[in-house]
């Protein structure tokens, strides 16, 4: 039946007044209520009475003796459903009302979005919010959500014209129309559209509201291994998780933004995965999850300009060519440093909200003010050794808990990758083993990504990167293969690459006894090819490492940049970052990372001077040969 209240008297509007109900035409008997008043023109003029329509299914008589006023064809008038006859024929009485409200009644049974697979074929009357408006060359499809999940519907108009123009984001509506597969989901056709106001809209608001609150509510986990140092962080991934639940829930696309690395990777695949399942239940459209949610590496160990540039420019052709909202933006691996905040203003000029999950050396003073939401291991008293790609993994589980079997492996693959010395990496392992791999698997997962990720360069590799990682995919045999050849071809390379570049390292001692090589990467390695310099210099220290056995810093370096790696030898590369920005003139300096792992970038002409500089603070670091360091370099330079 449709949202008539059946009152004798109609109901009680604001202005104090009753509410007369206009059908919608393809309205039948069934939608009438006994008592209520309605709308209705005058069809015919006999002696007895007046005929009239109330929908294009609906008429009857309105005998003389039942008349308040004369009449012509096409007159309005206000009827109460006086009798039905025993042949189905309908008799009404007229109404006088001097004070009244319209309310128009749609066709059909008002159904949940979440119940309408088993509703197909039915006309059907769904309330909710417009969250997205979409003209295509056909119809306008309204996204349109309730408590239980979003439908699009699609309104015919002329080819290619907006239907119910009127219509905006936001609004909350009253669809009629009948429900239909299409594409493996459904979608309502809509017969009429109709905005509603006042209590109407607050009350199927607060309806929606208070669903989506219960639903954006993270799965109750408990984390894969036991480890004290990372449970200090789980209240603020919940956080995290029922942001990111409710941006789904709300309409809002998501933006992912990670580090080009395998961290990075094991970062935002498992999130993907789970945010796409998450999307999928909750949205009737097949297509949602590809227009929801997008993954974006980020080769730069900061949010650089170029990257914000292209995320605005697409959020806004979205916005304008598909009726989206302006998306939320979420950085893995990355974000939480001062050089992420010239973007972040720009982000802030269009209300585009920034939550950033990370575990490199954070800014929080400079970053906090212009993000929502700021996860970081260092902002607990811990470290990089709590990788984001273990974050990561238990954020994606709140947000879809039956993806634990599926991850069960990344956290020690996120460990090995990022050389992770976390006291609970011995247990990730193990996990691991429990689905079939050792700890060589591992790492040789972990350089698969990376030389993919390597080739793919700014394109995000979606099926084989999932592939790859061992992550929702449909053939382990698959997985297997494609790890060994891409493991095979990233060891080849790299052992060209140091048989090129290793007779080209300088060495010396630095004044607090660590050795100190550096390589001319630019000249003295392979340009364009795997490994990048920042890999080329982190292969290089490690066999400086195992050769020594002391303390050891490694200084890649080409005309414009330098990437660095330090392990028994306590840097601050963050600080000196800052330092040498203020204390080289015209260097240009910017960069950072992890303490003990960074990159830095500066002005061509004063390399000479930026190095020195850069090499005068490292030989006054203290000497800390149980400090180690992470592999993973913060960008590909």
């Amino acid at each position: 039946m449709s949202p008539q209240d059946g009152t004798d008297d109609g109901a009680t509007v604001p202005d104090g007044g009753t509410t007369v109900y206009d059908l919608a035409s393809q309205c039948t008997v069934d939608d009438l209520v006994e008592g209520n008043r309605y709308e209705a023109v005058v069809n015919g003029v006999v002696d007895y009475g007046v005929f009239v329509d109330l929908s294009e299914e609906v008429s009857g008589l309105v005998h003389d003796s039942n008349l308040l006023g004369a009449y012509d064809v096409g007159d309005d008038l206000v009827v109460e459903l006086g009798e039905v006859r025993p042949n189905g024929d309908l008799s009404f009485e007229e109404v006088q009302l001097s004070d009244y409200g319209v309310e128009h009644v749609p066709h059909g049974t008002a159904t949940a979005v979440g119940d309408l697979a088993d509703a197909t074929g039915d006309t059907v009357v769904v309330e909710g919010q417009v969250v997205q408006i979409k003209q295509t060359g056909g119809p306008t499809v309204f996204q349109v959500r309730d408590g239980t999940g979003v439908v699009p519907c699609a309104a015919f108009e002329e080819a290619g014209v907006r239907a119910f123009p009127d219509v905006e984001l936001d609004d909350v509506v009253r669809v009629s129309g009948r429900a239909e597969e299409r594409d493996g989901g459904v979608q309502v056709e809509v017969d009429s559209l109709g905005v509603l106001d006042g209590e109407d809209a607050e009350e199927v608001e607060t309806g929606i509201e208070s669903a989506l609150e219960t639903a954006a509510e993270p799965a109750d986990v408990d984390p894969l291994v036991d480890w004290p140092a990372f449970e200090k962080l789980w209240e603020d991934l919940r956080e995290v998780a029922a942001e990111l639940r409710h941006t789904v829930l709300e309409g809002r696309p998501i933006r992912m933004r990670h580090h080009a690395d395998g961290d990075g990777l094991c970062a935002s695949v498992p999130l993907q995965v789970a945010l796409e399942r998450f999307i999928a239940d909750y949205y009737e459209d097949d297509d949602a999850p590809q227009h929801l949610l997008k993954r974006l590496p980020s080769k730069a160990p900061y949010y650089e300009m170029e990257d914000v540039t292209r995320d605005l420019n697409f959020a806004l052709e979205d916005r304008t060519r598909h009726g989206q909202k302006l998306p939320l933006l979420l950085m893995l691996d990355n974000g939480s440093t001062e050089e992420d905040t010239p973007a972040y203003r720009n982000l802030q000029h269009y209300d585009i909200p920034v939550v950033v999950v990370d575990h490199h050396h954070p800014d929080p003073e400079a970053v906090e003010p212009l993000i929502e939401h700021h996860v970081n291991p260092y902002l607990h008293d811990e470290d990089y050794r709590i990788t984001t790609g273990m974050l990561c993994v238990e954020l994606a589980r709140m947000i879809d808990p039956e993806i634990t079997d599926d991850l069960q492996h990344v956290p020690a693959v996120a460990g090995i990758s990022d050389r992770s010395e976390g006291e609970a990496m011995a247990d990730y392992v193990d996990l691991a083993r429990e689905k079939g791999y050792d700890e060589d698997d591992l790492r040789d997962i972990g350089e698969a990504l990376d030389y993919a990720t390597h080739w793919l360069r700014y394109s995000s590799g979606e099926r084989l990167i999932t592939d790859v990682l061992d992550v929702d995919c449909d053939d382990r045999d698959r997985h297997e293969e494609l790890v060994e050849f891409l493991a095979d071809r990233a060891e080849r390379d790299v052992e060209e690459q140091l048989d090129a570049a290793m007779s080209h390292v300088d060495h010396e001692r630095l004044d607090n006894g660590a050795h100190l090589y550096t390589i001319d990467v630019e000249n003295h390695a392979h340009r364009f090819t795997y490994p990048a310099p920042g890999k080329t210099t982190g292969e290089i220290h490690d066999r400086k490492v195992a050769e020594t056995g002391d303390p050891v810093i490694t200084i890649g370096y080409g005309p414009d940049f330098a990437v660095l790696r330090s392990d028994g030898v306590r840097l601050d590369i963050p600080q000196m970052v800052a330092e040498l920005t203020e204390e080289v003139d015209g260097g240009g300096v910017s960069g950072g990372g992890h303490l003990v792992v960074g990159s830095i970038k500066f002005v061509s002409g004063r390399r000479e001077a930026v190095i020195d500089a850069l090499v005068e603070k490292m030989a006054d670091a203290e000497i800390d040969e149980d400090l180690g360091s992470s592999t993973a370099l913060p960008g590909e330079v």
